[in-house]
This record gives structure tokens, C-alpha cells and sequence, in this order.
């Protein structure tokens, strides 16, 4: 096949300033036409995996693989698809129908999204996987560089950067309507799972339908309990990454396009304290952005379990209006944007955005713009390029909560340089019979 060029691919990866990746000849890496139906795997069908299974099939592509380490959690997508092949271990999935499948779905808990993903993309298999991309920020970066290599159409799941109305706030702060901007608030009411408990004690047996050697997969042994899994895990440092991974990388990516921010030069943090085990009940996280050229500074400011900016800096911009638990606020000279508003209203009374810059997911479907990715490298906003950056900047916050001390980071490069706690927790060391 004729190989891409390194002018054409840095070309591609920088369409628009946003790093959406664009095959320039699609036929050189990708065989499919438009109207094909892909074979598509799944990696975790229940839970999240079951939704995701729904949605693809939606799309009419072909459901071949199933693999899921509970088969009573995967029992009611089994029955679903009874055609499409079951197996507990995806690698064993992968080396059976490495010549049947196109693309794999990862939706697996954090700690088992990049040794799945990476494995898949080396067989040059296209990947969905869910957020946030990896576990550590060393997986990103892998991530980032085997699908480089592989060439493959890619896509995280934040399923929001699939909306045209997300899209179309990124070109309307870039076109200045809000001014230059300094500051970035987002909150959650996430964690609405449990945090800042302590291991349990008790060792209930394993169920009969869970693989849990599979289940922890990368990850340290520690014996089963239903306080991980099922969903729980998201709490557990050792398996999820907080409420910060889970809606972080829902949050970071528009203020990031809209504001072209990159990798931070300090990171601080607030929190309720951790005990090694779980993530804080509550945190409050500040990002601070060096200027981008003629783009000023930015100070961006996380918070979770029921933490908000402040209540005077709220009730000014809301005039009165009830403070939701959820939202985010870009702050600019000449105006601000929040949960999809321009305020204060009367100034924007009859504003009309500017001509769309970006392309446009088919039918606003984040699912079916990778789909059509697989087929003919059209672009995906939320490939792993642009994902794993994003994917790393959101573990940096939680490298800072860890820790409880300034982080400092190279802005051109996203190097962790200090504290060096910090940097011990780049990446983490995987249990014997496991890497990427």
C-alpha cells in the first residue's frame, strides 16, 4: 500500500488547529466502501459495553465478537446477538478472528482500556474505546503513538464532541464573541459512587460466571468483592480514575479547541484527602495554560462532590437563576459562555454564530463518524491524537489530588516534571503476565 507521507499526515493531524486525523488518500490504508458493513468486536458487552453494542447495531453493522470477562453481566447482550461469538479473554478473541474482524469497541473499566486498545490496533484493527482514553498517562501516549504507526480510524468516547452544537461553540469562542479569555470553570456532581472508604476486609466467593484473574487484568491482585465491581471501580485508585477521568474527559475537550490549549505548566489541588484506596469525596483542581501565541494565559478549574465556583461569581452571570449541578463557564473579556449560552443575554440578543469551520458529524452521530472513519478516513473529532493529549492533562489533575502537591509540567512537551511522586505515577507497573 502506498505509505502516507510525513508532510500530508502532520498536515492532517493539524486540520483546523484541532488535530482531527484525515487520511489524504483513504484507499492506501483503508479497503472498505461506504456502503460495507463492518465486522465489528466488542470488549465488555455489559453495562456500558451493552449500550454500546445497541447503538452499533443501530448503525447495521455486522456484530461478530462479544467478550466479556462476566457472562452474567454480558448475558442479556449474549441473547441479543446469539450469531455473534462469545469469549471471556480478548486476546484469545483477537488470535481466533484476527481475519474476521475490522474494529474493536473497548468498554472495559479504565485500568484495561489501553492493553486492550493497544493490542487491537497492532493487528490493525480500527478502535472505539471508551473515556477516559487510558488509566495512566503513559498508556496515552502509547495510545497515541500505535495508532500513529497503524494508521487506524480512531475515536474516544465522549459522546458530546459528536454534536454540531459543540462544534459550533468551539468556532464561536475562536471567532472572539466572548473575547480573550482567562479563565474556565467546570463542575460535576459526579462521584455518584463511593469514595473515600477503605478496603473491605471480608473475602466473599467469586461468582461462577466472573473471570476475576481477567477482571483485574493489569492491575495489583487483590481478592474479589462486590465493592469493585460491578461499576464500582470507578472510585477504587487501583481500578478507575475518579470522578475527574469519568466527566473530565467529557468536559476538557471544547474549552481545549475552542481556546487551543495544550499541556499545562502547573497543576495544584484541593481535596478531602485520600486513603491510598479511593479517590477524595471532593476536589478542586486548577490548571494554569501558558499564552498560545496571541492567546492569553488561562487558569482552568475543576470541581467535584458537590463543589462549585463561587456563589457570588455564579449568582453575577446567572442574575438570579438556579445554580445546576453540572456546568461549564468560559470567562472572557466581552462576554462569557455557559452550558451552551452566551450571556448576558440582552448583548447577545440576535447574535448569529459564524460560518461553520469544522466538519460535521454524519446525522450528529458520534458513533457513526467513526464508522465512516473505519470505511474511508474521513476525520473523527475525538481521535486518540487529540484524545490522548486531552486524556493526559485530565490524569495530570488527578497525579495532584494523589499527591497533594504542585505539579509541574513541560508545556510543549507534557512532561511531568516534578514533584517526584508525580512522575513515579506516570505510568504504572503492570502484574506479571501483562503489558502493552
Amino acid at each position: 500500500m502506498k505509505e502516507l507521507s510525513r508532510r500530508d499526515f502532520v498536515k492532517a493531524v493539524t486540520l483546523g488547529g484541532v488535530g482531527l486525523f484525515m487520511l489524504r488518500n483513504p484507499k492506501a490504508a483503508f479497503s472498505y466502501q461506504a456502503n460495507e458493513k463492518l465486522n465489528l468486536a466488542f470488549v465488555g458487552a455489559g453495562g456500558r459495553g451493552a449500550a454500546l453494542v445497541d447503538e452499533f447495531a443501530k448503525l447495521g453493522e455486522n456484530i461478530v465478537a462479544l467478550c466479556d470477562v462476566d457472562w452474567q453481566s454480558a448475558a442479556g447482550t449474549f441473547q441479543k446477538f446469539p450469531n455473534a461469538k462469545r469469549f471471556k479473554d480478548f486476546r484469545k478473541m483477537l488470535y481466533e478472528m484476527a481475519n474476521e474482524i475490522d474494529a474493536v469497541v473497548v468498554a472495559t473499566p479504565d485500568h484495561t482500556h489501553a492493553i486492550v486498545s493497544v493490542a487491537a490496533m497492532k493487528l490493525g484493527k480500527h478502535v472505539y474505546c471508551e473515556k477516559p482514553l487510558t488509566y495512566c498517562i503513559h498508556e496515552a501516549r502509547v495510545m497515541r503513538e500505535v495508532a500513529r504507526q497503524k494508521k487506524v480510524a480512531t475515536q474516544m468516547g465522549n459522546q458530546g464532541m459528536g454534536s454540531s452544537g459543540t462544534r459550533q461553540a468551539i468556532e464561536i469562542i475562536r471567532f472572539g464573541a466572548i473575547g480573550q479569555v482567562r479563565e474556565v470553570h467546570i463542575w460535576t456532581d459526579r462521584p455518584i459512587w463511593p469514595q473515600g472508604i477503605d478496603r473491605p476486609t471480608d473475602t466473599p466467593p467469586v461468582p461462577p460466571d466472573l473471570d476475576w484473574d481477567l477482571w483485574l487484568g493489569p492491575a495489583p491482585y487483590r481478592p474479589y468483592h462486590p465493592a469493585y465491581h460491578p461499576f464500582r471501580w470507578r472510585g477504587w485508585i487501583d481500578f478507575g480514575t475518579g470522578a475527574l477521568g469519568d466527566i473530565g474527559c467529557h468536559a476538557f475537550p471544547m474549552p481545549f479547541l475552542a481556546l487551543e490549549l495544550r499541556y499545562p505548566v502547573k497543576v495544584r489541588a484541593l481535596s478531602s484527602g485520600h486513603n491510598n484506596e479511593t479517590y477524595p469525596r471532593w476536589s478542586i483542581v486548577q490548571y494554569e495554560f501558558p499564552a498560545r501565541g496571541d492567546l492569553p494565559p488561562v487558569r482552568l478549574t475543576w470541581y467535584d462532590g458537590g463543589q462549585k465556583p463561587s456563589t457570588d461569581l455564579l449568582k453575577d452571570i446567572l442574575k438570579g437563576e438556579t445554580i445546576p449541578d453540572n456546568g461549564t463557564l468560559l470567562i472572557g473579556d466581552k462576554g462569557v459562555w455557559f452550558n451552551g449560552r452566551l450571556l448576558p443575554a440582552a448583548q447577545f440578543q440576535g447574535y448569529q454564530p459564524p460560518a461553520p469551520t469544522l466538519p460535521r458529524a454524519p446525522q450528529d452521530n458520534h458513533y457513526l463518524e467513526w464508522v465512516q472513519a473505519c470505511k474511508t478516513g474521513s476525520p473523527t473529532m475525538s481521535n486518540f491524537e487529540f484524545a490522548s493529549m486531552v486524556t493526559e492533562v485530565v490524569l495530570m489533575g488527578n497525579l495532584a489530588v494523589l499527591t497533594g502537591e504542585t505539579v509541574e509540567c513541560d508545556p510543549k512537551t507534557g512532561k511531568v516534571l516534578s514533584p517526584p511522586e508525580a512522575k513515579r505515577l506516570v505510568a504504572r507497573q503492570y502484574r506479571k503476565g501483562w503489558s502493552l
